[in-house]
């Protein structure tokens, strides 16, 4: 049968939808195009996030174990296989009990995984594992509940670190920190100590007076002893009276009778002083029991000036002059430390000058609240280096073997022990000055010195 020929608008009409099917297939294949680019980007991205993600689990030195909501594991780190000995496939679909290493830890996990509902944060258990050789290794869990996206609890993430490398060390560090105390107790005794010692030649000469001058008396008493035993004993025998009053005479029984009494006072006096030395030597000798009480730093002061001047210091030029009663509360043998050490340490650097007098002025006052006492001596100063230095344990410008460098350190803490400040800096007149201040008690006087 003949073809009827098309007519110009069917030729038209299909012209243009054929145009319209090409267009429409070139857009689909540019979209086919842009997701096929999209979905490699993403799929490139995720590999790179699941990477990250192995390669943070890889590196955590913690342990981690992703379990199921019946403590079947799903997911491990390296740690973990480490530590117990074991590859990660093996690890994977086993159930987190059978890697406890005693009844007590399968309890406690089991005790965890039966808890109904459990808080975001999660709770901290203690188990022991199972390491390759079977021994327990102690390890802190931190277990928190694995949600979906709903919110509903599907499993468990436990993340543990093993406690045995930090409990050794937390061992070692307790050990470490007792033989440091043990050991700052003894420097501070040494310390101590060695400003005693610094009080010995002091000490010698101020018990040599009234030692010397009770042992004076003790033989003056025992020659006076003789002498009456004898007129006892002739007045015990029967010697006539003309007799017996010659042998007194001779003997000198009148003067030795009158000088009994004073001879007897000045002993006492002499004993009682040396008391009072060895009492006052052993307070400041004794270690500290937090005994306070309240203390007149004028009589501190001058005991400190005497006994540096008895101990190493004879021709030490101290400017001091007391004033009305100043009165804190403390300890009087640890305040005395510190004067001692402040006006010690005045002499060493002071007498280092050639053709210098070595001096310290020592001055004072009470204000309402607090008492204030500064030291300053005529020596080089403080170099600047060593300002913000003054107060460090074991720092010290003396020559070895000469200074502990705890002097300062230990003034320092005592004063901050009463509620007071020391400070160091250099006197615009030259030479160093220190600053004492501390808390005043109720009935001090007005100035000090």
């Amino acid at each position: 049968m003949p073809e009827r020929p098309m007519g110009p608008d069917q030729a038209l009409v299909d012209e243009s939808t054929w145009l319209d099917v090409i267009h429409k297939m070139d857009e689909v294949y540019s979209q086919l195009v842009a997701d096929e680019i999209e979905l490699e980007r993403k799929n490139t991205e995720l590999e790179q996030s699941q990477q990250f993600i192995i390669s943070l689990l890889t590196a955590m030195s913690d342990v981690l174990a992703a379990c199921s909501e019946s403590g079947v594991i799903e997911q491990t780190n390296a740690a973990l296989g480490e530590l117990v000995g074991q590859p990660e496939s093996r690890l994977h679909g086993s159930a987190l009990t059978a890697w406890m290493a005693d009844d007590v830890s399968v309890a406690r996990l089991r005790q965890v995984l039966a808890t109904p509902a459990m808080q975001r944060g999660g709770t901290v258990i203690e188990v022991e594992l199972r390491d390759a050789q079977g021994q327990g290794v102690p390890v802190d869990f931190n277990v928190t509940p694995r949600l979906d996206a709903s919110g509903q609890r599907v499993g468990w993430v436990f993340v543990g670190r093993p406690m045995g490398e930090i409990k050794r060390a937390y061992h070692q560090l307790r050990e470490a920190h007792e033989a440091l105390k043990r050991t700052q107790q003894q420097l501070v005794h040494s310390e101590k100590m060695a400003s005693l010692g610094r009080l010995v030649a002091g000490v010698a000469h101020e018990l040599n007076n009234p030692i010397s001058f009770v042992l004076g008396n003790v033989h003056a008493l025992q020659r006076y002893t003789e002498r009456l035993r004898s007129y006892l004993g002739a007045v015990h025998a029967g010697t006539p009276a003309a007799q017996l009053a010659a042998w007194r005479v001779k003997l000198r029984i009148d003067p030795v009778l009158a000088d009994l009494p004073s001879l007897m006072e000045g002993t006492l006096e002499g004993a009682q002083r040396t008391a009072d030395i060895v009492q006052g030597l052993k307070r400041f000798s004794a270690m500290d029991r937090g005994e306070r009480g309240r203390v007149d730093l004028n009589e501190v002061v001058e005991r400190a000036i005497h006994w540096v001047r008895k101990g190493t210091a004879p021709g030490f030029e101290v400017r001091w002059a007391p004033g009305p009663p100043c009165t804190v509360l403390g300890s009087a043998g640890q305040l005395l430390q510190v004067m001692m050490n402040l006006i010690q340490n005045a002499w060493d650097a002071a007498s280092g000058r050639p053709d210098v007098t070595p001096s310290l002025w020592i001055t004072g006052a009470c204000a309402s609240d607090h008492t204030r006492l500064t030291f300053r001596d005529n020596g080089p100063g403080i170099a600047s280096e060593h300002l913000s230095r003054l107060f460090d344990p074991f720092f010290t410008t003396k020559p070895v073997g000469q200074g502990t460098g705890l002097g300062l350190s230990i003034s320092y803490g005592i004063i901050e022990q009463h509620g007071g400040q020391l400070t160091g800096a250099n006197h615009p007149d030259g030479g160093a000055v220190f600053t004492l201040t501390l808390p005043r008690t109720e009935g001090s006087g007005s100035a000090v010195g």
